[in-house]
């Protein structure tokens, strides 16, 4: 799917929200190492600014993760370049299922590469504000569910990749079970002193696993929260 390009005041910004702080935050993901033209003009073109509260909406535009309530955060540009840009490169995104909608800005990136994209939130609230947001940006090939995030989505399954903006200890086994043949789970594993992201691919019962880097994600917790 194409790109967001919207001429509504809310969704273009204005002073640090302005398409010109935008393009700054790009030079710094291409400093970064990103490289997919594909997911840069995606970065510039879909408004973070309208996923935060407006206090905070003025940082939008720098490469920090930031505060979106019930002690969740909104990830950093560069990671969420850096993930989609792994799954994008390593196979099909025709189904995706994303763990952790949080605010919905990394679900509205994946919902423009990707046919379909199911995404599972365990905080009410969250999910709530995720379905505003991308439905201001009109974004319609997204399926939403309020669940424990670690059982998947196995009704929508299998997936051709499965991204996660949360980290367990362990990966879930029901996500690695959930995966397509060629299927990729993009996932940060380990606790509040060590994470690394993790991009491992399905081949039959065989899974292999790449190390792309070392990161810092809120836990991923099991149950449910309504309010």
């Amino acid at each position: 799917m194409s790109s967001i390009l919207n001429s509504k005041p809310n969704l273009n910004g204005i002073g640090m929200t302005s398409q010109r702080t935008r393009e700054r935050l790009l030079g710094r993901l291409i400093d970064q190492g990103i490289q997919s033209m594909q997911v840069l003009d995606i970065i510039r073109s879909t408004p973070r600014h309208i996923f935060l509260d407006e206090a905070l909406s003025h940082r939008a535009y720098e490469d920090v993760a930031l505060p979106i309530g019930y002690n969740q955060t909104i990830s950093q540009p560069y990671i969420v370049a850096r993930m989609t840009e792994a799954l994008l490169k390593s196979g099909s995104l025709e189904k995706v299922l994303e763990i952790g909608t949080g605010c919905g800005y990394q679900t509205a990136v994946m919902a423009q590469l990707a046919k379909s994209v199911y995404t599972v939130e365990r905080i009410k609230p969250l999910l709530d504000r995720a379905k505003r947001n991308l439905k201001l940006l009109k974004l319609r090939n997204i399926d939403y569910k309020h669940d424990d995030g670690s059982a998947g989505w196995q009704q929508h399954g299998p997936f051709d990749a499965i991204i996660t903006t949360a980290a367990p200890q362990q990966i879930p086994q029901e996500l690695l079970l959930q995966l397509a043949e060629g299927g990729r789970l993009l996932i940060p594993v380990g606790g509040d002193d060590s994470q690394e992201l993790q991009l491992i691919s399905r081949h039959g019962d065989e899974f292999s696993t790449e190390v792309l880097e070392a990161v810092r994600f809120v836990p991923l917790l099991v149950g449910q929260l309504q309010h």
